[in-house]
């Protein structure tokens, strides 16, 4: 508990108890000691014993000057780190050097951290023996993990990891909450509101101002992608660096030539729409990509990728095909449109540029532009044909029965090109939204095979869930259940677990809607084997 204090010159509890071994008057010997390793203040000696004479243990007024002196000392380092002197870090590396051997006695080691903690360098020697000493690595501040860890990669690995790991768990918990609702799902908080997210914050408090430490992160989460294809790590890239700008870091924003693309986009995610003058501003950066720095394009891609900027960029895209469509305008004849198409297949291709370091965008099928969303337009013509037919009088209505099957372009490109996929599962929830029954039920058959079994990721199954919602009356229709279930949903539920678990979020919001009949097969089909609790179906019966 006392170590070091000899290297100081100071006794110890050894060397009292060799005093007192050695000595002839035990308390002539204690009374020395006193007077040798007490406060060296003449004036307090005849004051002691007034204390004595109330009763106060010596030991009690020891360690109250003691707490009081050694707040005092800290207050002082703070003030000299702050100060502007230029021999500040002198005096603070002399102290550290007289303290640091007391740096495992409890009572001085407050003092040594706090010491550590305003070195802007602390001598290597002492930052190995901090790093060595599980103890005291766990109590120092991070203003002195930074300085370890920026030459550690993984210890800071290990210190990063579980963060990511808590970070994917929570967003993944987002996408099955048991919350159903259009107006308040995973899409719905704020680009700043998500940064003050636990993960978030401590990772930019671990990073701090430190570059070194901020490409480790990177890299971490590159890495990361690669691995497991989990775009929850592209939505953790953007949010550091605006977490960052939120504090304003200049020294990390500044280097990352990523940043003003960022910044733009966090923007557009924030309105949840990307309007001309801020797409101008995007298409200016991916055009500022200069030769010899192409690889910016993979950080670009990374962040396109988040769900959020896809999802701002696909509403962006509906939104600007209603207004094509109200002027009788073709796709291609829109630069807007154009630059969110290439933005979205940009970010489509994250995976693949990163992997195979070939830094270049992926050239958007221009059949895409040219027969895919003129498809898809067809669909749009036939719900307003079909609904203006039902508004004639009846004399002037023609036997118009609404279309059943969809174009073959269509369902062609859904399962062929990502990026008209992407379009086509986000045209489904817009009709969802607006009621449509009708499409609904003409499209969401064709969505049983999508590119890469998109329809069935989770976070298309958490947005439809979500809009569905809207319908809900419907479901008391054999007809509605049937293209629901039967037609979608039931197709995969078997082979993915995920689909299961979205069924039945569904099912604990609309169970009291669903066709009787329907719901007794549902849940006959859904039941888990006899070994899984079934707690769930306890609540929907």
């Amino acid at each position: 508990m006392f170590a070091g204090l000899p290297e100081l010159g100071i006794a110890n509890g050894e060397d009292l108890k060799e005093t007192l071994t050695n000595c002839t008057e035990p308390l002539k010997a204690i009374d020395q000691f006193q007077m040798e390793n007490g406060i060296l203040l003449p004036t307090l000696q005849s004051a002691l014993p007034f204390l004595d004479l109330h009763g106060t243990p010596r030991l009690e007024f020891h360690q109250s000057v003691f707490d009081e002196l050694r707040d005092k000392l800290m207050e002082r380092v703070a003030t000299i780190a702050e100060g502007k002197e230029d021999d500040r870090y002198v005096k603070l590396e002399e102290l550290l050097e007289k303290s640091f051997p007391l740096v495992k006695m409890p009572s001085i080691q407050p003092v040594v951290m706090q010491v550590l903690k305003h070195l802007p360098k602390v001598p290597e020697k002492k930052l190995k023996l901090v790093m060595a000493d599980k103890e005291l690595y766990k109590v120092c501040a991070v203003q002195v993990k930074r300085q370890i860890w920026q030459d550690n990669q993984a210890l800071f690995g290990d210190e990063v990891s579980p963060l990511l790991k808590q970070y994917i768990v929570e967003k993944e918990a987002a996408l099955f909450s048991s919350d159903l609702s259009i107006l308040h799902n995973f899409f719905s908080s704020s680009p700043k509101a998500r940064r003050q997210g636990e993960v978030v914050l401590r990772l930019t408090q671990m990073i701090g101002k430190n570059v070194k430490l901020y490409d480790m992160v990177l890299q971490f989460l590159r890495t990361l992608f690669l691995r497991t294809r989990n775009v929850h790590y592209c939505t953790l890239r953007a949010e550091l660096l605006m977490s960052l700008h939120d504090l304003d870091i200049s020294e990390i924003c500044s280097v990352d030539p990523c940043h003003k693309f960022t910044w733009c986009l966090d923007a557009c995610i924030r309105e949840k729409f990307v309007d001309g003058k801020r797409a101008r501003e995007l298409q200016g950066f991916l055009d500022g990509v200069k030769k010899g720095q192409e690889q910016v394009l993979g950080d670009l891609s990374m962040i396109l990728c988040d769900p959020f900027a896809s999802n701002t960029l696909v509403l962006s895209i509906i939104r600007n095909l209603q207004e094509l469509l109200s002027q009788d305008a073709l796709p291609r004849d829109s630069p807007d449109l154009l630059l969110l198409l290439r933005m979205l297949s940009l970010g489509q291709g994250a995976w693949d540029i990163i992997d195979s370091q070939v830094f270049k965008e992926p050239r958007l099928d221009l059949e895409v532009v040219t027969r895919f969303l003129p498809a898809m337009m067809t669909v749009v013509v036939d719900d307003h044909t079909f609904i203006v037919e039902q508004k004639l009088p009846s004399e002037e209505k023609t036997s118009l029965s609404y279309p059943a099957a969809v174009p073959d372009v269509f369902s062609r490109y859904l399962q062929d090109n990502r990026v008209a996929c992407e379009m086509g599962l986000y045209y489904v929830l817009h009709i969802a939204k607006l009621r449509n029954k009708n499409a609904l039920q003409r499209l969401l058959p064709a969505l049983v095979d999508t590119y890469n079994d998109m329809a069935f990721g989770d976070i298309f199954l958490h947005l439809l869930t979500g809009h569905l919602t809207l319908l809900s009356d419907e479901f008391g229709s054999e007809e509605f259940c049937s293209v629901v279930f039967d037609g979608f949903l039931l197709t995969s539920f078997s082979s993915k677990e995920n689909v299961h678990r979205h069924i039945l979020r569904m099912l604990l919001h609309l169970h009291h809607k669903v066709l009787p009949s329907c719901l007794e097969t549902l849940m006959k089909t859904l039941e888990p084997p006899k070994q899984v609790g079934v707690g769930f179906f306890c609540r929907i019966s």
